[in-house]
């Protein structure tokens, strides 16, 4: 049995790289869903904090759905 390193490093460096810009894009979600909260207590509105937040959650959905898919087929 011959391990093919190169492959093996390539399925290493997307993964870490698709890891990092999930915990990025639900790091951001989390950040526009608190700045809802602070505008709340402020008395100000957040329409484009929270519809980023949705738009960062979406992705992250989108993404795992993705990984699920290419996983099962």
């Amino acid at each position: 049995m011959q391990i093919d390193w190169a492959a093996l490093g390539s399925v290493f460096g997307v993964s870490l790289v698709v890891t990092v810009a999930l915990v990025a894009l639900f790091t951001l979600g989390i950040t526009g869903l608190s700045r809802r909260e602070r505008a709340a207590a402020q008395g100000e509105s957040a329409a484009l904090a929270v519809t980023g937040a949705y738009v960062c959650f979406a992705a992250c959905a989108a993404a795992v759905a993705y990984g699920i898919s290419l996983i099962v087929a």
